[in-house]
């Protein structure tokens, strides 16, 4: 009657770790076909607001280098709240090349002009 407790453990661990690939290769997947999606929604609407700023999701690029410092709905966090900001366009540039404060500058190559003027325009329309 005597159980070999170690048996019961290496199983557990075994499919734990088994169950971490797994779920890393799938999430790994999706978020890719959902990218893929959203960029091909994007090319076929080509109408709407996004007409006045190109092809450019500033959306999507706000969720991806401002709200982890903004907030998820970009009313603020770690850093001011960015929806509805009161800052003209050119003090809105200012601070996103030159950085302030805590927050860190953006060159050209991370963020282009172009993208950057369609982030001005969803930021004050919030």
């Amino acid at each position: 009657m005597n159980k070999n407790p170690i048996i019961p453990f290496l199983l557990i661990i075994f499919l734990g770790i088994g169950l971490v690939f797994l779920l890393s290769g799938l999430g790994a997947t999706d978020d890719g076909e959902e990218d893929v999606a959203t960029e091909e929604g994007t090319e076929e609407s080509g109408g709407g607001e996004e007409a006045s700023s190109g092809d450019v999701d500033a959306e999507g690029i706000a969720r991806d280098n401002c709200a982890s410092c903004h907030g998820q709905d970009f009313s603020g966090a770690m850093g001011p709240a960015l929806a509805g900001t009161s800052l003209d366009e050119e003090g809105f540039t200012s601070i996103v090349r030159d950085g302030q404060g805590s927050m860190p500058a953006f060159s050209a190559d991370q963020i282009a002009d172009e993208e950057l003027t369609a982030l001005y325009q969803f930021f004050s329309e919030q």
